[in-house]
């Protein structure tokens, strides 16, 4: 029979260095998400959490790479994008979470996209409440379960 290897994440989280990006366009909702965004890494024991703010989402990207180059060991990406009477916002949607997959998959580090991109802006506030429904908190348990099951591969099999 072949041997199955199962990796759930094992590693310590008081060890990782999380980063934050978050856009500073709605920022009254990204805040909200900022901070379920770092009420979560709180909770979870994260040892270290960097947070760098970018003008957009367009921005998102290139704050999460310079993060990722910067030892982080995952990147929590936040922003809102609110649809409006132009093709604008299917854009900045678009290249934003294609932009992010790149950095994750350049880099080798979890990159979570917690950006909203919502039709109405009170989708946005209704995702960034405080509580477990808080997509930046969705996004911060995310980034670290990864990094966590990522930094289990490299320990060895428990018996």
């Amino acid at each position: 029979m072949t041997e199955v290897r199962t990796i759930e994440p094992q590693a310590d989280p008081s060890r990782l260095h999380v980063g934050v990006v978050a856009a500073k366009w709605n920022q009254s909702i990204t805040d909200r998400l900022l901070d379920g965004a770092l009420s979560r890494l709180e909770h979870l024991g994260v040892g270290r959490v960097t947070v760098v703010r970018v003008p957009g989402s367009l921005e998102l990207p290139v704050g999460a790479r310079a993060l990722a180059r910067a030892g982080c060991d995952a990147v929590v990406a936040l922003g809102v994008i609110i649809k409006g009477d132009t093709d604008h916002y299917a854009i900045v949607a678009t290249e934003s979470a294609r932009g992010l997959t790149l950095v994750s998959q350049d880099t080798g580090i979890p990159v979570t996209n917690g950006v909203l991109a919502v039709h109405e802006a009170s989708h946005a506030v209704e995702r960034a409440q405080p509580g477990p429904n808080n997509k930046g908190d969705e996004a911060a348990t995310a980034a670290v379960e990864t990094a966590l099951t990522l930094a289990s591969l490299t320990e060895p099999a428990s018996t």
